[in-house]
C-alpha cells in the first residue's frame, strides 16, 4: 500500500511549557501528553484517516542539543498568514512571511523559541 514519506516527526525542545505555548498559540490547537515512559513527550493531534504525518515535541534528554537542525516541519494551515501572525507574541521568529510558492500554494517560515525552523503551508 502506497505511504507517505513521513509518518512522524520529533521536536526536541529544552523548556517543554514554553515549547507548548508556543506551538499551541501559533497553530491554534492544544497538544496531548504522551504516556511515554522516561520522555517527556507532547503530541500533536493525530488523525489516523487524515492525509498527513503525526508527531511530537519531545523534552531534549540532558546533553542534547535542541533548535538549529536541518529538519523543516511543515504544518498545514487554511491561510498560513494567520498562523504566520501568532509567532512573534507566542515568542518565536518570523523568518519569512506568507509567499507564493505557485501551484503548490504559500508557505511562511518561522524559528520556535528553540531555534527550530517550521514552515506553515496553506493552498490560500
Amino acid at each position: 500500500m502506497p505511504q507517505n514519506p513521513v509518518i512522524w516527526f520529533e521536536i526536541y525542545v529544552q523548556d517543554m511549557p514554553r515549547a507548548r505555548r508556543f506551538y499551541e498559540t501559533v497553530l491554534d490547537r492544544a497538544l496531548t501528553k504522551m504516556p511515554v515512559d522516561g520522555l517527556e513527550m507532547w503530541s500533536f493531534a493525530d488523525v489516523p484517516e487524515a492525509e498527513g504525518s503525526a508527531g511530537a515535541l519531545v523534552q531534549a534528554p540532558p546533553g542534547m542539543a535542541s533548535g538549529g537542525n536541518s529538519t523543516i516541519v511543515y504544518f498545514a494551515c487554511a491561510d498560513c498568514a494567520v498562523e504566520a501572525g501568532r509567532v512573534a507574541a507566542a515568542g518565536g521568529k518570523l523568518v519569512r512571511p506568507k509567499m507564493s510558492i505557485g501551484p503548490f500554494g504559500f508557505v511562511a517560515m518561522a524559528e520556535d523559541p528553540d531555534g527550530n525552523y517550521l514552515g506553515l503551508h496553506s493552498m490560500t
